[in-house]
């Protein structure tokens, strides 16, 4: 029997999900997700979620697809960015995993970012390992290993620790231009990181095979053993595969929990401002980024204010102008990574009668996000980034109005793959690159990605608004 399939998996911050890649066809056979949420009860800025929480809903989603194992050819794994995940010797989780939102270590990232001499964001994982060792040094010296999300998944399904260069770039501790480990970052953390971080892979090599305990705790039995782990990486990296943006000019916006924008680069792109992340991808190049804490969350929560779905909030947002008659917001409900505003709230300007409507505050919190997302964007243009048109993915991908602000606000042609999970199918595709390295990824992901209906183009009116809205918004967020 031909093994064909190749697993995606995308564990991120609501849930994990799965798609299944039929090498065949070309296209998606099977998709699965099991949602979950964040430890409760913690202090204000904490954000962490147990990886057993992951393990469990890896399982749930790999069940759920059915897969004959005798046709699985490769598994690849999509982590959440910048989490940190200790170990001790034995492999055993040493505390719950801070998160890529939390920011209860802002006065590590500060310290670090003084002695560094360059800005060390608090999402990253560097502040969350300075705030371990100093909360916990009986735990820290016990510590062997300090694994990113996507890391720990790989060792769950290996028994190796590994790592690459895309997701070990939002560590804080890694030098995007040599595309290694930073080890005057590390040291200014603590002397002995440098021993607990796992090796770097290539993009297109090995993680190791899947084990006989890992086949059990899936429920694929004896005929998936020995199939090959992909590199994996972070969320962004693979979803830049799994959206077709491998070549220079295409960029990605993802609408998820937060809202980024990346494209491919030939060279590392530095920003001296620290707006624009300096990351590597997930083929060999290099993936500028800008990313801010509030996208879906801020829609969602006009949603719940009013328990009113979506669809009825856009289409009223719809019967409004561009511009959304002066009523402004800053997004800003969990503080902000770009700007870096980790301790900054939301707020609302040019109320008047009528601005407390729902659709109008609907409205308002599509707008803020796009506005937020063309600031990211107008730097990257400043760092001579070309971006001639955007893919759209991740939940907030299908709602047709933000799509067309977010067309208008940013000047550019919006397309939307068939399969939002993104992240998911380009894991599958590194997996399925792994088995054939002397292909090209980029030729692999323009088989399997897929587009529907047709592109969306900026309207030239509503352009001139939101340009001009631009420059409010940002006076606003600076003040």
């Amino acid at each position: 029997m031909t093994r064909d399939l190749f697993l995606g998996l995308d564990v991120g911050t609501q849930g994990t999900k799965g798609v299944l890649l039929d090498a065949t066809k070309g296209e998606i056979v099977g998709r699965a997700s099991s949602a979950y949420g964040l430890i409760e009860g913690l202090p204000e800025g904490a954000s962490e979620q147990h990886p057993d929480t992951w393990s469990a809903a890896i399982a749930n989603v790999v069940r759920a697809l059915d897969i004959d194992a005798q046709r699985l050819a490769g598994i690849g794994v999509s982590g959440q960015q910048h989490g940190c995940v200790p170990l001790d010797a034995d492999g055993r989780v040493l505390r719950a995993a801070r998160l890529w939102c939390d920011t209860s270590t802002t006065r590590e990232a500060e310290e670090l970012s003084a002695t560094l001499g360059r800005t060390i964001p608090v999402g990253f994982t560097a502040s969350k390992v300075l705030a371990f060792a100093r909360e916990d040094p009986e735990a820290w010296d016990a510590c062997a290993h300090v694994l990113l999300p996507h890391d720990y998944v790989n060792h769950r399904l290996t028994d190796r620790f590994t790592s690459e260069a895309g997701d070990a770039s939002g560590t804080g501790y890694f030098d995007p231009k040599t595309r290694q480990y930073d080890v005057r970052a590390m040291a200014a953390i603590d002397a002995r990181l440098a021993e607990r971080v796992p090796p770097l892979l290539a993009a297109n090599e090995s993680a190791g095979s899947l084990t006989k305990g890992a086949a059990t705790w899936l429920g694929l039995g004896a005929a998936a053993v020995g199939v090959p782990v992909s590199a994996g990486s972070g969320d962004n990296m693979l979803s830049a595969i799994g959206s077709g943006a491998t070549r220079s000019g295409t960029a990605v916006v993802s609408l998820g929990t937060s809202g980024t924008v990346f494209t491919r680069s030939d060279v590392p792109v530095i920003d001296p401002s620290g707006a624009i992340a300096a990351f590597c991808d997930s083929t060999g190049a290099w993936l500028p980024l800008v990313c801010v804490m509030n996208a879906t969350g801020v829609a969602e929560e006009v949603a719940r204010a009013f328990g009113t779905d979506h669809a009825t909030l856009t289409r009223e947002a719809a019967a409004l102008p561009a511009g959304n008659d002066g009523l402004l917001m800053v997004p800003y409900l969990m503080g902000e990574r770009t700007p870096d505003r980790p301790n900054a709230t939301g707020s609302l300007h040019g109320l008047r009668p009528g601005g407390l409507a729902r659709g109008a505050l609907y409205r308002a919190a599509l707008e803020g996000v796009a506005l937020n997302l063309a600031w990211g964007v107008d730097r990257m243009r400043e760092l001579d980034l070309r971006i001639d048109k955007v893919r759209l993915v991740g939940g907030g991908a299908k709602n047709d109005l933000w799509a067309s602000i977010l067309a208008s606000a940013l000047h550019v042609t919006v397309e939307r793959p068939v399969e939002s999970e993104s992240a998911a199918l380009g894991a599958a595709l590194q997996a399925q690159w792994v088995t054939r390295p002397t292909e090209s990824i980029d030729d692999l992901a323009q088989v399997a990605v897929k587009f529907e209906g047709v592109p969306i183009e900026p309207n030239a009116a509503d352009a001139a608004v939101y340009a001009e809205r631009l420059g409010t918004f940002r006076k606003l967020a600076e003040g």
